[in-house]
């Protein structure tokens, strides 16, 4: 079931109903500086939605859901597919140094190893690189990808289908700063195609698009 996603002004009224309903539209239309007319689709869409009821001769009340609550049925309906990023990836027989500058180029911190199948193999990240660099005897430019890498059967994955808040919780029990998005091939071989990658950066949008007011634009 999807939620109505509140403007600013709507979640403001609801605030304001909570303080002080019931209260007629006429005294919210006052409050805000506005007139009763302007007001009147916000009023509909909250009443709609279940965060106010009306009465005649009354005025609207609130029903009790908080300002957090409504905060939360937003964000439980947004799933990975409505913040992903497009993955980059390498095949599995480049070099450290072609993962690195392909990091440069994309101006990314994990690249993703596929195969000649075009399946997940593995994630390298900034770390993994690092690591290996400070290692005296390797030579970046000839030592193969795989060597480097965290291999598939360790990594940490999401589906686009997964929520936002899972995914985001994932992230912070593992310690990690970015996970592949992937399409399940075959569950028992796990064999994965990758569709996407999220990271702190998505949430971190993610939390500032829903305090301006713009989760409507995960829901379209």
């Amino acid at each position: 079931m999807s939620t109505i996603s509140l403007s600013n002004r709507q979640k403001e009224i609801a605030e304001i109903v909570r303080q002080d309903g019931p209260i007629t539209g006429e005294h919210i239309a006052a409050r805000l500086g506005l007139t009763r007319a302007a007001l009147r689709s916000d009023l509909a869409i909250l009443v709609m939605s279940g965060i106010l009821d009306a009465r005649p001769k009354v005025g609207y009340y609130y029903t009790g859901k908080n300002t957090l609550g409504m905060l939360m049925e937003e964000i439980s309906a947004i799933q990975v597919r409505d913040i992903q990023s497009v993955p980059v990836a390498i095949g599995y027989d480049k070099s450290a140094h072609d993962a690195i500058v392909t990091m440069f180029m994309e101006d990314v911190g994990t690249v993703f190893v596929i195969g000649d199948d075009g399946l997940l193999q593995g994630v390298v990240s900034r770390k993994d690189l690092l690591k290996a660099a400070m290692n005296a005897n390797n030579d970046l430019h000839t030592l193969p990808i795989v060597m480097v890498m965290t291999p598939l059967i360790k990594l940490i994955t999401v589906t686009g289908a997964d929520s936002a808040a899972a995914a985001a919780r994932r992230l912070i029990d593992n310690e990690i700063d970015c996970m592949p998005v992937v399409k399940v091939v075959d569950e028992d071989k796990h064999a994965y195609e990758v569709v996407g990658r999220v990271t702190k950066t998505n949430f971190t949008r993610l939390l500032v698009d829903l305090a301006e007011g713009k989760g409507g634009n995960y829901h379209s």
